[in-house]
């Protein structure tokens, strides 16, 4: 059975304040990375001494650098990184950490405690990777859905350190007055337009020309407004995205921004997200919808089905069938204000319940603190 982090009443006693340190080895920037940030600032901002370890100009770390968090670079090489890992060691050795959590293979493989063993070391795993060799010789493993968490038990690790903790995303942007209205006269959308939005990057399993393919069945009006599409994102399939919604006849539909910083912006435009992906473990940006109070349709990804209750707090359809998805987002729209709205706020009831950043940050201090105290501390 998988044990829930010990809650703070039976936890007294202990310091107050937990000593960690995060390594991440990634140059991207998506769900993981954003989290590692975010975990980091909120341990910071609570009085919590955090480390955090990143690659030399990798996005997050770069991210960190404008958060006030403590900050340390090292090379995290994909191959076996000696250097590194001896370093790690080291930093461990000085900084006198009590917890190390890990993020992604490459890091987790870089980190060996060294002996006599202060630290422990945790896993966060925001996905479905490879076990042998990256992970097994962790202290305890944080998967952030229950989906996650089966398959680490499948893969034999210790049931009773597998923990179940989930994410939390930012608060919405506060936007000056009139930006709404200015974003919407540059993107060159109509006063009266339905706006759908969706962002990630374009690889085939985001599903974006699925969504393109439904958006083209779709008609140009619905319920007497104009349908329009912006989507933020880049990647690998720009191009051949950009020809399919020419050959769609959705230039005028389909609004390109690139990667952009402020997707909160475009969360408080939009009437409806859209998630099209054919593969999701968790779907941070599920998240950020329902925490920008707006509804969402998404493909029945692992994640989506663990989050979505489907007609209460957004709506589903088959990954990979953009006429099903087009029939979901056309019932959304066509659907009356009441029932929009009360799906979005079912969506912002069960953010602040399951994804707000005091129960996340609450649920990884009663991990930490029950682990050192399950290790005689």
């Amino acid at each position: 059975m998988l044990r829930k982090p010990a809650q703070p009443d039976k936890i007294r006693g202990m310091t107050d304040h937990i000593r960690s340190l995060h390594v991440l080895g990634s140059r991207q920037f998506g769900g993981a990375d954003h989290f590692f940030v975010r975990l980091a600032c909120a341990l910071t901002e609570a009085g919590h001494p955090t480390l955090a370890v990143t690659r030399p100009n990798s996005p997050a770390g770069q991210a960190l650098d404008r958060s006030g968090v403590e900050h340390a670079q090292l090379p995290l090489a994909n191959k076996w990184d000696i250097v590194s890992s001896l370093r790690l060691r080291s930093l461990v050795r000085r900084w006198q950490p009590d917890v190390v959590q890990t993020y992604m293979g490459r890091a987790t493989r870089l980190v060996r405690l060294p002996r006599p063993r202060h630290a422990m070391h945790v896993a966060r795993l925001g996905g479905y990777y490879k076990i042998d060799g990256y992970y097994r010789h962790a202290d305890a493993w944080v998967g952030n859905t229950q989906g996650i968490c089966d398959y680490l038990v499948h893969a034999g690790l210790r049931p009773d350190r597998i923990f179940k903790i989930g994410n939390f995303v930012p608060d919405p942007e506060l936007l000056p007055p009139g930006a709404l209205e200015l974003e919407r006269a540059k993107l060159d959308l109509p006063e009266d337009a339905w706006v759908l939005f969706s962002l990630g990057r374009f690889v085939e399993k985001k599903g974006f020309g699925d969504l393109l393919d439904a958006l083209g069945r779709l008609p140009a009006k619905l319920a007497g407004r104009s349908l329009h599409l912006v989507l933020a994102g880049d990647g690998p399939e720009k191009a051949a995205l950009s020809r399919l919604a020419a050959s769609l006849e959705l230039e005028d539909r389909v609004h390109w921004l690139g990667w952009t910083e402020r997707a909160s912006l475009y969360y408080q435009l939009c009437d409806a997200m859209i998630c099209p992906s054919r593969e999701e473990p968790l779907g941070n940006v599920i998240l950020e919808t329902w925490r920008h109070g707006k509804p969402i349709v998404s493909t029945r990804t692992a994640g989506a089905l663990e989050l979505i209750e489907d007609g209460v707090d957004g709506l589903v359809a088959p990954v990979g069938e953009p006429v099903l998805l087009a029939a979901r987002i056309r019932e959304l729209l066509e659907a009356d204000d009441a029932t929009r709205q009360a799906i979005s706020e079912s969506g912002m009831d069960k953010c602040r319940r399951d994804h707000s950043r005091e129960a996340v940050l609450d649920a990884y201090l009663a991990l930490y603190r029950a682990l050192l105290a399950a290790r005689g501390d």
